[in-house]
């Protein structure tokens, strides 16, 4: 890829997710499948934090700005 997107590495990493679990692959393919799975994993988290990061920064509380935590579903919110 030469810009990855989010989404573009999300839908790779969903693809080698399934090619893996068919079980058809060779060894050496399945390692650097699994390889490169763990690069867009670390690249999908890092665009994640960040995006995180910009949230926080941009809460808007009673006409100024305060970094707040995310409250997302798995925290039951």
């Amino acid at each position: 890829m030469a810009k990855k997107t989010f989404e573009a590495a999300l839908a790779r990493l969903e693809q080698l997710t399934e090619e893996l679990a068919d079980g058809e692959q060779s060894l050496e393919s399945s390692l650097k499948k699994f390889d490169e799975g763990i690069q867009l994993a670390a690249y999908c988290h890092q665009q994640l934090a960040e995006a995180k990061a910009k949230v926080e920064l941009l809460l808007e509380k009673d006409g100024k700005l305060e970094s707040s935590p995310f409250e997302g579903p798995e925290r039951g919110t």
